[in-house]
């Protein structure tokens, strides 16, 4: 097999060697631009994780490269004249230079040719098989853009690559506030000489300190200086960029295959870059010696790493969007800002901490109770912890009456030990159901109805609380698992909305409400919330989230008006809560649910949500209740776990007062711990979760040996339950095939002659 290797990163050189090495008949022929001894940084960040795979694959490459690491398991975090060390985190660095040289060497001991200074010829047809790995401006991916498809999303910082002949003992985050505005470094030691320094800030502190590429070293040598300590900064080519993730919608085409950064990039705040490129060498060599040929070899490549590598991409986005918003957290106290900037990708969580430095994670907790099971107070509702079962509807009702059905779901949930349970959206008046299945509280039989669900709750020691909504233009459609928001194909009645513009396609277009109509529906919201309060719920949510009536006035997405009502869109939904809330009894909180994004060019994004949640608070509002679209058919959400906790997060830090709840695919009490030690809520509302175990919050309680009290009848089971040792010895195939990034791995053994 003839092979083109274009490029001669670690990527490139990386695969040619372990090619080469399996394969001995092949003939690799490698292009490089450059020449050997060119590269633009300085040190290369390697796991522990990373470094037992590039061990099992190729042991030699490994030992030359051991020999010259530079070893750490502190993680510094300067901050307003503290420093936090967190440890246990095992990391190893090497000069970038000498990471090439060794890989030279190595490809040129198996035969690998080399052709440095030297552009690809450009006939793909030549060879068998080509490897792009031709970096972040990859040429091949940009001729053959149309079969690659790529994306480019640009970040709003700016930063630059140094060098410092300081020898810093740990990796090191400084955190500067300025008269310009907030500065990072990252900082971290590749060898005895030396360090690599990155300074990032946000674009527009970077325009008002008068930045440039001439003027940046004695900059930031002056701005940096505590932290350098007297020590000499080094230019390699380094100029101010920003950062942009590539991603492509596919990898393969023909006989043309990316790896690295000509296929992805990721943000090197998680110190990705040359990790993912090797990775996908290795991944790659692995399935064009497991599959018979090229086509099925190159598929199952894409097939095996895209998942990791989009993984991977989204903690690093999730880094990036931290680092970004450094100044929303720069009031933090320096132990929770630790916290905090050490899980920001949510790749490290609470538990991962507890395992790696549970003496910080001591530090920062401020008593020894799981952050979840901390108590917390919403005007004059105790909760015993931080957590919500989240408003699920059920679609269940009939006439809008609950029934036993709803009795036993909220029931069940209510003996789980979640701090509040949540109603369903109960519906303010027939017209605004969702659909037929749905609950309602526009008559007193339904309250007597609902009193009866909330005097089981009370009984049983547990708190609840009704969410009120109207469907709007989202209304009279089919039980979600007959066709989540499509029509029903007959009995339909009229929608409403705040323009006659429907959710989607297919969609009923909504009649626009008059001032009358909109007077009306703030009564039926009234007449809901006495009833609710007569029913004995203990907090009452204003559903203005979703795409229903009050959060479809809130996006310009589905509210065109030229009245008030459109040139302030927040007018109805601010005077439906004024309104509830004068009938609502003081002493009971109330929450609204906001959805923080569109998920659509031209919506409600972060910024508006926060004025959104802002206004909320101007007017008493106790609980921001966070999720994300659902506002029209249209939407592209970034789905993922955890993915709406950044909206909470941003509205947390910026918007005083109201505490906030995060929501959206949080499913274990880990993340749960994570998110509300770091600042990013005061609560969790977990809803599949609890679909799955109604006991969630109580097993989550057992699992950290936490006592909490177990409704009587249930006591017994209160103890985790012991179970016999399954752990055995792995086979060894498993041992080498396998690591928990995804990639796999196999020992390779050049054939013998």
């Amino acid at each position: 097999m003839r092979i083109a290797v274009i490029g001669g990163g670690p990527g490139g050189l990386y695969f040619a060697a372990l090619a080469k090495q399996l394969d001995p008949t092949r003939e690799i022929t490698v292009w490089e631009r450059n020449a050997p001894d060119d590269t633009f940084g300085f040190g290369v960040v390697f796991s522990d994780e990373t470094l037992s795979g590039i061990e099992t694959a190729d042991p030699a490459f490994y030992a030359s490269l051991a020999s010259s690491f530079a070893r750490w398991d502190d993680i510094d975090v300067r901050y307003r004249g503290e420093v936090v060390t967190s440890g246990g985190h095992g990391f190893a660095a090497v000069s970038r230079r000498l990471l090439l040289s060794l890989l030279v060497e190595r490809c040129r001991d198996l035969g690998v040719v080399l052709h440095h200074r030297t552009e690809f010829p450009g006939d793909h047809g030549a060879y068998d098989l080509v490897v792009a790995a031709d970096g972040v401006n990859s040429a091949t991916r940009r001729s053959l853009a149309a079969e690659f498809r790529p994306k480019y999303e640009t970040g709003d910082c700016r930063y630059i690559w140094l060098g410092t002949d300081k020898v810093f003992d740990a990796f090191t985050f400084d955190v500067l506030e300025t008269e310009f505005g907030v500065m990072q470094a990252h900082a971290y030691p590749y060898d005895t000489h030396g360090s690599t320094l990155i300074i990032e800030m946000r674009a527009e502190v970077w325009e008002r300190a008068g930045f440039t590429d001439e003027n940046a070293i004695e900059r930031i040598g002056a701005l940096f200086g505590d932290l350098l300590g007297g020590h000499k900064l080094v230019s390699n080519n380094s100029k101010w960029i920003d950062f942009t993730t590539v991603s492509c919608e596919r990898w393969q085409h023909g006989n043309v295959v990316l790896i690295g950064d000509a296929a992805h990039t990721a943000h090197f705040s998680i110190g990705s870059g040359t990790k993912l490129a090797m990775e996908d060498a290795l991944a790659l060599v692995a399935c064009l010696a497991e599959q018979p040929d090229l086509e099925l070899a190159l598929t199952a490549y894409e097939v095996e790493r895209k998942p990791v590598v989009v993984s991977t991409q989204r903690a690093a986005r999730a880094s990036l969007d931290w680092f970004e918003n450094l100044a929303d957290y720069v009031g933090q106290e320096p132990l929770r800002f630790a916290f905090n900037l050490l899980t920001r990708s949510r790749r490290i969580t609470y538990d991962n901490l507890k395992l790696r430095d549970p003496e910080f994670v001591a530090r920062v907790q401020a008593s020894g109770t799981p952050p979840m099971f901390e108590p917390f107070r919403l005007r004059g509702l105790e909760l015993p912890n931080r957590i919500i079962v989240s408003p699920m509807d059920m679609y269940s009702a009939v006439d809008g009456m609950p029934n036993d059905f709803h009795l036993v779901h909220l029931g069940a949930r209510a003996l789980g030990g979640a701090g509040l349970v949540m109603t369903e959206m109960v519906c303010v008046s027939e017209p605004g159901r969702i659909t037929l299945g749905c609950t309602g509280l526009y008559t007193d039989e339904q309250g007597d109805a609902w009193a009866r669900i909330v005097r089981f709750a009370h009984d049983n020691g547990a708190k609840i609380g009704v969410q009120l909504g109207h469907s709007g233009r989202k209304g009279s459609t089919r039980l979600m698992w007959e066709g989540m928001d499509e029509p029903l194909p007959e009995g339909n009645w009229p929608v409403v909305g705040p323009s006659p513009l429907p959710y989607g396609p297919g969609s009923a277009v909504p009649r626009e409400l008059t001032a009358a109509d909109l007077a009306e529906i703030t009564a039926e919201f009234v007449a809901s919330a006495v009833r609710a309060d007569r029913a004995g719920f203990d907090l009452l949510e204003l559903h203005c989230a979703h795409g229903y009536l009050l959060s479809s006035f809130l996006s310009p997405l589905a509210n065109l008006r030229t009245d008030a009502y459109g040139t302030d869109r927040l007018k109805f939904p601010l005077e439906v809560f004024d309104a509830v809330r004068a009938v609502w009894p003081a002493e009971k909180p109330m929450s609204v649910r906001i959805s923080a994004t569109d998920w659509h060019a031209g919506g409600v994004d972060a910024d508006e949500a926060v004025r959104i949640a802002a206004a909320f608070a101007e007017h008493g509002v106790d609980a921001i209740d966070v999720s994300t679209g659902q506002v029209l058919a249209a939407e592209r959400p970034a789905y993922g776990r955890s993915y709406q906790t950044p909206y909470a997060d941003k509205i947390r830090n910026s918007v005083p007062g109201p505490a906030v709840i995060a929501v959206g695919a949080i499913s274990s009490y880990d993340d749960v711990n994570s998110i509300l030690l770091a600042g990013r809520a005061d609560l969790c509302a977990i809803g599949r979760a609890h679909l799955y175990d109604p006991h969630w919050t109580l097993h989550a309680a057992a699992e950290q040996e936490h006592r909490m009290a177990w409704p009587a009848p249930y006591a017994a089971g209160s103890r985790k339950p012991q179970t016999g040792r399954t752990d055995g010895p792995k086979p060894r195939l498993e041992l080498l095939r396998g690591n928990d990034s995804g990639t796999r791995h196999q020992r390779w053994r050049p054939e013998t002659p």
